[in-house]
């Protein structure tokens, strides 16, 4: 209860805690969940009536843009772009939170769960350095959610050497070419689909990145590179 409170920011409460519960499989009441959330201190929000004030996210100290919307990449493996959005199911939400190569566009990987949890985004981070073919430094960028700003997050970061690049509040453009995926993802497969669980949703979202996404990037970069090399041996 404790990490599913932290991890939603801490902004939700014993009816949400509940719901959460119930899809990893705990079995408990919601008066029991509400008297253990009242025991703890795991308070959430209260909904105001009206526009209520949101919960100011801030960027971790010591952190910058580094990527300053340059989604140019001269080589791969130098930029990468991380960023989650939410697909809906008969049996509830399902999150995905997709890592990019600014080269050559392709979903180095990707990770799903019922939650937007940090979990999810350090697994994601870290199957894609698993495969990596280069140890050189890479500048990772996110938006400035919980999820990327939590201590785990940047100690996983520091440690598989990743620099950490965060927007400034209000700059939704910088992370403009994981929103540009999702959207191709939703009008060429998700909008035609209604998935009546979770494990549909995931086995289709990732045969369309491994079967149409990956496949059109790698086509893609071989069209340029052998334009270049055309280019080149031009008498």
């Amino acid at each position: 209860m404790h990490e599913i409170h932290d991890d939603s920011g801490g902004i939700i409460g014993a009816p949400r805690m509940y719901e959460d519960l119930q899809a990893e499989g705990k079995q408990a009441s919601l008066n029991r969940v509400a008297r253990l959330v009242s025991l703890n201190g795991l308070f959430g929000w209260s909904r105001k009536k009206g526009r209520g004030a949101k919960r100011k996210s801030v960027r971790a100290a010591g952190l910058s843009n580094h990527l300053k919307r340059d989604f140019y990449a001269r080589e791969p493996e130098t930029k990468w772009m991380t960023a989650i959005t939410k697909v809906v199911t008969l049996e509830g939400k399902l999150y995905l939170c997709v890592v990019l190569d600014l080269f050559s566009k392709l979903i180095v990987k990707l990770s799903m769960h019922h939650r937007q949890e940090r979990h999810m985004v350090m697994r994601a981070v870290e199957m894609g350095v698993w495969q990596r073919q280069e140890q050189h430094n890479v500048i990772l960028h996110s938006d400035r959610g919980t999820r990327f700003t939590g201590g785990d997050y940047q100690r996983l970061l520091k440690q598989k050497n990743l620099t950490s690049s965060m927007s400034k509040v209000g700059h939704c453009a910088d992370n403009a070419t994981c929103e540009g995926f999702f959207d191709v993802l939703k009008r060429e497969r998700i909008n035609y689909r209604q998935y009546r669980t979770r494990d549909e949703a995931r086995a289709d979202i990732f045969d369309y990145v491994e079967r149409s996404h990956n496949p059109r990037m790698r086509r893609r970069l071989a069209n340029e590179n052998n334009k270049f090399t055309s280019l080149l041996n031009r008498p």
